[in-house]
Formats: structure tokens, sequence, C-alpha cells
């Protein structure tokens, strides 16, 4: 398949190395940042323009939280299947689905399409479910990622805070960064890290006054994430072309998996 790949950082390159190396051919590149990038402006119109003219399958957006929201609309009515590796945007995603069901355009969209990441998702979710039983446990959050990553807490953070509050129905506000005084009983703290070149690691505590009970994932690299990408935007494209997937509608790893 031919891709377009909008954001060309370190991310993006990386994008491109496994989409080669599966098959497709990355026929355009976008970013008003990196010297090798085919379209070199952050101009969504005129990205979302030169896309048209490429006659791509498939669009993989990494870009940043400033500018994806934008992105977003200026692609989605293009028709393409398009995924979208950018955080930080959520709060939006209801008017980002209406927009897909009015112009029958395509979105795939993960906090982390780490396969990794995405199993320890339902292992947190089993936890809590198990643990939320039992009023003497409290939990909390971490995460720590390279000094570089512009948003806080994770958008992969964030997405465990929120199936954790699904399971545990006394924990029902997320608080990142320092509490101003003691935390409420209800409340979740989500702490971030910056530092170095740290790909990503992430750790649910769930505490009592007997014990402590830790999940962590750490990532090696961010290979994993590109090869979901990839992966995410093959399925996605595929299943739209052959009418196996719905145009004008929003899916997630949960789907790529399989929902199990």
């Amino acid at each position: 398949m031919k891709i377009a790949i909008v954001g060309f950082g370190k991310m993006g390159h990386m994008i491109r190395g496994i989409a080669e190396k599966r098959g497709n051919h990355v026929v355009l590149t976008a970013d008003p940042y990196a010297d090798d990038a085919i379209i070199k402006t952050g101009d969504a119109a005129v990205v979302a323009e030169a896309i048209k003219k490429a006659d791509v399958d498939g669009i993989i957006e990494f870009t940043n939280p400033d500018v994806v929201l934008t992105n977003i609309k200026a692609f989605l009515p293009l028709g393409i299947p398009l995924v979208v590796g950018t955080t930080g945007w959520m709060t939006h995603l209801p008017e980002v689905k209406e927009c897909a069901s009015n112009c029958g355009g395509s979105l795939f969209y993960a906090a982390n399409f780490s396969v990794g990441v995405n199993l320890f998702y339902k292992i947190v979710k089993e936890a809590a479910s198990l643990i939320s039983d039992y009023d003497e446990y409290d939990c909390a959050v971490w995460e720590a990622h390279h000094n570089t990553k512009v948003d806080s807490p994770s958008g992969t953070a964030l997405e465990i805070a929120r199936r954790i509050m699904a399971e545990m129905p006394s924990k029902t506000e997320v608080v990142s960064g320092n509490f101003q005084g003691k935390p409420a009983k209800n409340q979740i703290q989500v702490a971030s890290t910056r530092v170095g070149c740290v790909p990503g690691t992430h750790t649910v505590f769930f505490d009592s006054a007997a014990d402590t009970i830790e999940l962590t994932h750490t990532a090696r690299s961010r290979e994993g994430l590109a090869l979901g990408a990839v992966r995410a935007c093959e399925w996605l494209s595929s299943g739209i072309y052959s009418g196996k997937l719905t145009k004008g509608s929003v899916y997630t790893m949960d789907d790529l998996l399989g929902g199990k």
C-alpha cells in the first residue's frame, strides 16, 4: 500500500523503515522541521492537498498536540484511512467522531500502538476489578518518558487511569502532577517524569497498609509503537477498501486486537 507520513521526526522515520520492510511504499512525508521531508510545511490544508495528489491508501499522523486536531479535521474529509498516534487531544474525541461521521472519513487512534501496552491495559483492568472488592487498597499511576516528549501526563498513563476508574467505583477523578494538600479518596494521581532518552515506562501501584502490588510495562525502544501504527494503517486501509469496516467510523486497538 502507499502511505503518507505526517510528522517526520524520530518516530516518523522509524515508521517509514518498518512500513517499507513490510512491503509498503511511503510516497509522501510532511514535516516543517525535517530537512528530508518531501513536504516541508505544517500547514494542514497544504499537506492535505499534497496527500490527495499523491493518491495514497493510508495516512499515519505523528505530530504534536498543538496541531493534531487541525490535521485530523483537514485529513478526514479526504476519505483516506487515517491513523493518529499523537496524544493530548482526547477531550475533542466527540467532536472528531462527529466530523468522521459527517464526512465519511475513517480514523484509527490509540494512546499507544504497542501490542504489549494494549495487553498491559487488559492486565491492569483485570487487576483493578479484583482489587475493587477490597477497600484497604489505594492506587496511583506513574510514567516516565524522554525529555523531548511534549505532553504530560502521557496519553498512555491517562488511558490506564481511565481503565482503572472503570473498574474501581471509588476512583472518579484523575489528578496529574502534585496534590495541593492531601488527596481526596476518590482521586487517582497520575505522576510524570521526563528524563534523558527513556522510551516509556508505566507503573500502576495498588497499595495498602500491609503490602504493595506493582504492575509495570517498560518499552525498550519505539519500534513497538511504530510497528503497531503500521499494522493499524494496513488493517484500517484493507478493512475500509474491502468493505469489512465502515466508513465514517472511529477505531482503536481494541478493534484491531479483536476486543478480547
